[in-house]
């Protein structure tokens, strides 16, 4: 294994368990830690910062690169994210709203599969 991937391995292991267990105390009613979660999620949300640009840096690439290819990836990602959310929300917590709230998680993981042909080109 190489030396990046192994830095990468670890830092995106800790800063995904970060991320989860603080989103986990955010949206867990039972759990009483809204505060403390944020604060442990945006840790973990710069240390997979941190990791991107580590690992761009043992790469030899600049940290980060700046393009609308980029830019759209990462809003296409986010949009995805976002619908794929609203449906799980639409089938788990709203009630009566789940034919819908699948379409809608459907419609979410297109849109999430979009970004392998974006990312990495078709051949």
């Amino acid at each position: 294994m190489k030396k990046e991937n192994f830095i990468t391995l670890i830092l995106g292991t800790i800063g995904g368990i970060l991320f989860a267990i603080g989103m986990c105390m955010c949206l867990l009613p039972e759990w009483n830690a809204f505060t403390q979660g944020i604060v442990v999620s945006a840790v973990g949300a710069v240390v997979l910062l941190v990791m991107l640009v580590v690992r761009r840096k043992m790469q030899g690439k600049p940290a980060i690169k700046m393009t609308g290819k980029a830019i759209g990836a990462v809003a296409l990602g986010i949009v995805g994210a976002l619908v794929l959310g609203v449906g799980m929300c639409m089938v788990m917590v709203w009630e009566g709203l789940m034919v819908p709230g699948i379409i809608v998680g459907v419609i979410g993981i297109v849109l999430l599969l979009c970004l392998i042909p974006l990312c990495m080109g078709l051949k």
